[in-house]
């Protein structure tokens, strides 16, 4: 097993190449690269960094400490790509976390200093509620970047003018809630169709219609969603860029009370959490330092008896498109979708044992379930910025225009995502994006519930900014 040293502080006189300790700490051997330059060709923000991912690498073995003053570390958008296309099995995107680490460690300033405020802010308040507080999150990087935002009052023009509207459909909770896990777990009674269900932050607040829609379809489906009581919040990636320790910690905490309860699954319909669950739970079951770290900060001994599912996985593997199909009462047709998987539901496919991590075809399948035509495109994996949409918020439109415009150009009429973060860019910062058309974005979910001949209440269409029911009304979807 590998050995984590996570908990270990670095001494500040250290004589370790920055290469010996992502060795220790990560378990990475930078001298594995042979600078093929995958990494680099595959990354939607190379152009936008001071050194290219392979650049790094090779900074890493010549023993060039300025790496930790790049830009580059804090740009990352953790979207895996690099770790997934490495012909080596290099985990990239956490070599890139073990920088940002290393550098604050020694007190480098973060090259970034938006990003490194951003993770300080959302750890701070899952550290205080137990879960984010996103209209805090989104006040405190306005007050802390006050300076820089002032100077682009057209962005921060279209912000608010975003804010009000989402404020409009009732998408942002303004008074946050304090929660942490329970110090004794109630065991369930297992069903055939039950399932431990985490929603995440997010479909507590800006995804509300999210969470609405998956409830309801997995009620027409025969599965019973129960959320664990004192759920937190996974950490995303201001934990993980941050803290290895507490990027495990968080997760396994929910994992654990999963576990107690006497469930054998639990779904996650944001791909961030996902991401974070499976992570979590790989790491401790191959690194037994590690997973001794968090059995003594969680007071529990994790065995491993649950499965994580992406809300994806859930739907089509475990309730089948077979009786997806049966359910469905209004078929889809005359939609050409293109389905926007975003980075985290099938990569790094080490981590998540996604059979096609670069060309996933399972939401194809179930939007084909539901009569709709699902469109070939070349951005269904592509990151959107998601991680940077409220630091370099700039970049974030670029990538998540370049998704938009590929899904036009290839005909679709609109665009369907399984992941409130990519929902949020694609849906809400739309119109902040320079296009020519605009493109309904949907949850899969919503229109789940419109096949199974619920209403456009049910399937929360108002909530949508990007208003998808002109379209829906055109294809005779809707009364």
């Amino acid at each position: 097993m590998a050995k984590s040293k996570a908990a270990i502080k670095l001494p500040q006189d250290t004589t370790e190449s920055l290469a010996q300790i992502i060795q220790r700490e990560i378990d990475q051997n930078v001298f594995l690269c042979y600078q093929c330059v995958k990494c680099t060709s595959g990354c939607p923000l190379s152009d936008h960094f001071d050194l290219t991912p392979n650049q790094v690498m090779r900074a890493l073995q010549l023993g060039d400490e300025g790496v930790l003053e790049s830009k580059t570390i804090w740009l990352c958008a953790s979207c895996q790509t690099c770790t997934t296309r490495c012909p080596q099995d290099l985990d990239i995107a956490g070599i890139m976390d073990a920088l940002r680490i290393e550098a604050k460690r020694r007190g480098v300033p973060p090259a970034i200093p938006e990003v490194d405020k951003f993770s300080s802010i959302f750890l701070r308040d899952i550290g205080l509620l137990g879960r984010l507080y996103e209209v805090g999150l989104m006040g405190g990087m306005y007050l802390a970047t006050a300076g820089k935002i002032l100077k682009d009052t057209d962005q921060l023009r279209k912000d608010m003018g975003m804010g009000l509207e989402m404020m409009k459909r009732r998408k942002l909770k303004l008074v946050p809630g304090r929660t942490s896990p329970p110090k004794k777990v109630k065991p369930v009674e297992p069903t055939e169709g039950m399932v431990a269900y985490y929603p995440g932050c997010s479909l507590h607040s800006t995804a509300a219609e999210y969470d609405h829609t998956v409830r309801a379809a997995a009620e027409a489906l025969d599965l019973d969603l129960v959320e664990p009581p004192g759920w937190v919040c996974c950490g995303s990636t201001p934990a993980h860029s941050t803290d290895h320790t507490l990027a495990t910690v968080l997760p396994m905490r929910t994992l654990a009370t999963v576990e107690q309860m006497g469930l054998d699954t639990v779904t996650a319909p944001c791909s961030a959490c996902f991401a974070r669950m499976k992570t979590a739970a790989h790491t401790v079951a191959h690194d037994s330092d590690m997973a001794a770290e968090v059995e003594e900060q969680i007071g529990y001994a994790y065995r491993g008896t649950v499965a994580v599912q992406h809300l994806l996985d859930t739907l089509v593997d475990r309730a089948g498109l077979e009786k997806i199909k049966a359910r469905v009462e209004k078929p889809l047709e005359g939609l050409k979708i293109a389905c926007y998987y975003g980075c985290l539901v099938t990569r790094p496919s080490k981590i998540t044992q996604a059979e096609h991590a670069e060309y996933p075809m399972k939401m194809d399948y179930l939007m084909r379930a539901l009569g709709a035509e699902t469109v070939d495109w070349s951005y269904k994996t592509d990151c959107c910025g998601g991680a940077l949409t409220l630091t370099q918020t700039p970049l974030a439109l670029e990538m998540t225009g370049k998704i938009l415009q590929d899904a036009h150009g290839c005909g679709a009429n609109a665009v369907v995502t399984v992941c409130p973060l990519c929902h949020m860019n694609l849906d809400a910062r739309q119109a902040q994006i320079d296009l020519d058309f605009q493109m309904p974005t949907l949850y899969a979910t919503q229109l789940m519930t419109l096949a199974f001949g619920m209403d456009s209440k049910t399937s929360a269409l108002h909530k949508n900014l990007v208003d998808p029911r002109p379209l829906l009304e055109e294809k005779g979807l809707l009364a």
